[in-house]
């Protein structure tokens, strides 16, 4: 059985999807996008976005009873590929070895401001 986790530090959205949901020791994060917990889109700075979107994987992570360290798997998508290198940039600021397996999508997003998205699956028992 899945359960809605509510991380307060992701703002809602209005579209049907829940942010982070746990079942059993697995919880997963919908594709979290540049918008700051107060619902502003952070928009210009590539690294900044970026940050705003790890950001908000972190405040789920952490919703869930983890951190960072549990994150197992990323898929990210990039608007082009010429953000790859500052992606990568940012993202070892938030992720260490050994990093989380990932994927990486070159792809249109759902707004024509998002460059890009991330969503995230981790290992946190529930007992732990």
């Amino acid at each position: 059985m899945a359960n809605e986790i509510l991380a307060k530090g992701i703002a809602p959205l209005e579209v049907p999807l829940t942010h982070v949901v746990r079942a059993g020791d697995m919880v997963y994060m919908s594709g979290q996008i540049a918008v700051r917990a107060d619902g502003t889109m952070v928009k210009g700075d590539f690294k900044e976005e970026t940050r705003a979107v790890l950001g908000n994987i972190k405040a789920g992570v952490e919703a869930a009873g983890g951190t960072l360290d549990d994150v197992v798997k990323t898929t990210v998508f990039l608007l082009n590929a010429t953000l790859f290198a500052p992606m990568n940039e940012v993202y070892r600021e938030y992720f260490t070895k050994p990093f989380p397996a990932r994927s990486t999508i070159v792809a249109p997003l759902s707004d024509p401001d998002l460059r890009i998205e991330i969503e995230a699956v981790a290992y946190i028992p529930e007992h732990s």
